[in-house]
């Protein structure tokens, strides 16, 4: 399964790189308005530097457009910033177009903000590089996020779509856990829940024995 962090923050993506796991990033415009991140031309050089410390992995970068011909527009921009851009795009009729057109050009895309099994059905026919479930706010409704994943994780495999389940609105490092059980081929979570999984008190009880029996033996 592939780490990818939810944030604009350069320092937490530098922090991730340096850990080794990282495999790519998204972002959105209100995580980059969060870092005061504002006007075009900054957003754009943003995205940039975001790509230059992941180097290998995928970089999403979100459209802002509802239209066919915007959504074109702003994606073939984002796509020219750097070869691991990948334009993100909602769940909209347009959207699905769009998807389609980038595919054809071979423009990768990330499918945002699907929330049904359907929904996940119509990016994968489009060609869509990758596949956004938000499964913090299913849960919110009062329906289970895990369980949209499982359905995805089944759809997909019944009919061979190659469109990857980024499974999004991760909460905990439990949810990261449970995804990965449930198969999806990426998380993208904020930094301190892949950090959380790092967590055990087992863990700090017996590295803090290892080192007070070290201490002794070496009085």
């Amino acid at each position: 399964m592939k780490f990818f962090v939810d944030t604009a923050n350069l320092d937490q993506i530098r922090e991730a790189n340096d850990l080794g796991i990282l495999d790519g990033v998204t972002t959105n415009p209100s995580l980059m308005a969060k870092e005061g991140i504002v006007g075009e031309k900054n957003v754009l050089a943003h995205y940039v530097k975001i790509c230059e410390i992941v180097e290998e992995g995928d970089v999403s970068a979100e459209v802002i457009s509802t239209d066919f011909e915007g959504i074109v527009r702003e994606g073939l921009i984002l796509a020219d910033l750097h070869p691991n851009i990948v334009v993100k795009v909602p769940m909209i009729k347009d959207g699905i177009k769009a998807i389609r057109y980038f595919t054809d050009e071979g423009i990768k895309t990330n499918c945002t903000l699907v929330f049904s099994p359907g929904q996940a059905i119509l990016a994968a026919k489009a060609g869509a590089t990758y596949l956004s479930p938000f499964i913090g706010r299913v849960d919110d409704t009062g329906w289970d996020g895990m369980d949209l994943i499982k359905q995805i994780v089944e759809i997909y495999a019944n009919y061979g779509f190659e469109t990857e389940i980024l499974a999004a609105s991760i909460r905990s490092s439990n949810h990261i856990i449970e995804c990965a059980k449930a198969g999806a081929d990426v998380v993208t979570c904020p930094l301190s829940s892949i950090l959380g999984l790092f967590k055990h008190p087992l863990t700090d009880i017996g590295l803090a024995q290892f080192l007070s029996d070290h201490k002794k033996a070496n009085q």
